[in-house]
Protein backbone atom coordinates (compact mmCIF):
# COMPACT_ATOMS: atom_id res chain seq x y z
CA UNK A 1 0.00 0.00 0.00
CA UNK A 2 2.75 2.23 0.80
CA UNK A 3 3.90 1.66 -2.69
CA UNK A 4 1.09 2.61 -4.15
CA UNK A 5 0.62 6.09 -2.15
CA UNK A 6 4.26 6.89 -3.48
CA UNK A 7 3.81 6.43 -7.00
CA UNK A 8 0.30 8.44 -6.74
CA UNK A 9 2.37 11.14 -5.19
CA UNK A 10 5.36 10.97 -7.74
CA UNK A 11 2.35 10.97 -10.28
CA UNK A 12 0.88 14.18 -8.83
CA UNK A 13 4.58 16.02 -8.86
CA UNK A 14 5.29 15.54 -11.99
CA UNK A 15 1.48 16.93 -12.99
CA UNK A 16 1.55 19.75 -10.79
CA UNK A 17 5.58 20.54 -12.15
CA UNK A 18 4.51 20.11 -16.02
CA UNK A 19 1.44 23.06 -15.20
CA UNK A 20 4.09 25.09 -13.89
CA UNK A 21 5.82 25.05 -16.55
CA UNK A 22 3.29 24.99 -18.83
CA UNK A 23 1.97 28.44 -16.44
CA UNK A 24 5.70 29.63 -17.29
CA UNK A 25 5.79 29.51 -20.68
CA UNK A 26 2.50 31.50 -21.23
CA UNK A 27 3.91 34.25 -19.21
CA UNK A 28 7.61 33.85 -20.50
CA UNK A 29 6.42 34.14 -24.18
CA UNK A 30 4.63 37.17 -24.09
CA UNK A 31 6.67 38.80 -21.70
CA UNK A 32 9.92 38.08 -24.04
CA UNK A 33 7.66 38.99 -27.33
CA UNK A 34 6.85 42.72 -25.88
CA UNK A 35 10.45 43.45 -24.70
CA UNK A 36 11.80 42.45 -27.70
CA UNK A 37 8.84 44.54 -29.84
CA UNK A 38 9.77 47.60 -27.62
CA UNK A 39 13.59 47.37 -28.17
CA UNK A 40 12.84 47.25 -31.37
CA UNK A 41 10.76 50.42 -31.47
CA UNK A 42 13.69 52.28 -29.46
CA UNK A 43 16.04 51.07 -31.74
CA UNK A 44 14.53 52.10 -35.35
CA UNK A 45 13.69 55.12 -33.26
CA UNK A 46 16.97 55.95 -32.66
CA UNK A 47 18.72 55.39 -36.38
CA UNK A 48 15.70 56.34 -37.96
CA UNK A 49 17.13 59.61 -39.04
CA UNK A 50 19.97 58.06 -40.48
CA UNK A 51 18.38 55.91 -42.41
CA UNK A 52 15.37 58.87 -44.21
CA UNK A 53 19.13 60.25 -44.57
CA UNK A 54 20.30 57.43 -46.51
CA UNK A 55 17.07 57.02 -48.41
CA UNK A 56 16.51 60.83 -49.82
CA UNK A 57 19.92 59.76 -50.98
CA UNK A 58 18.67 56.09 -52.43
CA UNK A 59 15.59 58.39 -54.00
CA UNK A 60 17.72 61.24 -55.40
CA UNK A 61 20.42 59.06 -56.95
CA UNK A 62 17.44 56.78 -58.71
CA UNK A 63 15.71 60.13 -59.79
CA UNK A 64 19.02 61.61 -61.64
CA UNK A 65 19.36 57.92 -63.09
CA UNK A 66 15.92 58.49 -64.46
CA UNK A 67 16.51 61.48 -66.11
CA UNK A 68 19.44 60.18 -67.94
CA UNK A 69 17.43 57.36 -69.83
CA UNK A 70 15.15 60.08 -70.69
CA UNK A 71 15.68 61.49 -74.32
CA UNK A 72 16.91 65.03 -74.41
CA UNK A 73 14.25 67.82 -75.45
CA UNK A 74 13.89 68.75 -78.77
CA UNK A 75 15.38 72.01 -79.74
Amino acid sequence: MFSALSSLHQGTQIHASSTAFAALIWWAVPVIAVTIAIGYVIWTAKFKEKFDNETNRSVGSFQKFQKTLRQPPPE
